[in-house]
């Protein structure tokens, strides 16, 4: 029972704060569960259908092409061919950290996994051209212009930064 409560203390907070919000006609509560329901009927719905197409990924895709292109030898296109699939990732980054997993797994290297996971927070295209369409063309090059560079040299540094163990751990 102790390790139910430690593991699920806050889900276990959550129903609570739920039961007393509907009980007495708390507005905020009310309004919380709402947005947590449609977030999870969100997830119900795609996630399992990008769970699939990370496990055909996995299996399709050869340790040994993930290798030449994203890994530890890979030439600096690497960062481009990152930053187009995290450009292409749907569904944020509730997607791309199993997506950056598996390509850790088949041989990618973590400077690469790193900047596919900054690249997927800031580079998606439907978040670009809504942004592009609300403050401009110009603002969205330039944050791209100075967001890519940092989120490469920040990627580097947090490869030589982290050891094996704690990249080991991390993907864990």
């Amino acid at each position: 029972m102790k390790k139910i409560i430690k593991d699920y203390w806050l889900f276990i907070l959550f129903v609570i704060f739920m039961l007393i919000s509907f009980s007495f006609g708390i507005e905020a509560g009310k309004g919380i569960f709402n947005n947590f329901y449609d977030f999870f009927l969100t997830m119900v719905q795609f996630v399992p259908a990008v769970f699939i197409l990370i496990g055909l990924f996995d299996v399709w895709v050869e340790k040994e092409t993930i290798e030449k292109h994203l890994g530890e030898n890979s030439s600096i296109l690497s960062y481009l061919w990152a930053i187009i699939l995290a450009s292409t990732t749907i569904g944020g980054l509730y997607v791309a950290f199993p997506v950056a997993a598996t390509l850790y797994k088949k041989g990618a290297s973590p400077r690469i996994i790193f900047t596919y996971i900054g690249a997927a927070a800031i580079c998606r295209i439907p978040m670009t051209l809504f942004e592009a369409s609300y403050v401009g063309v110009k603002f969205t090059a330039l944050r791209w212009g100075i967001s890519i560079p940092i989120i490469i040299a920040s990627s580097i540094l947090l490869e030589k930064i982290l050891s094996e163990k704690d990249l080991e751990e991390i993907s864990a």
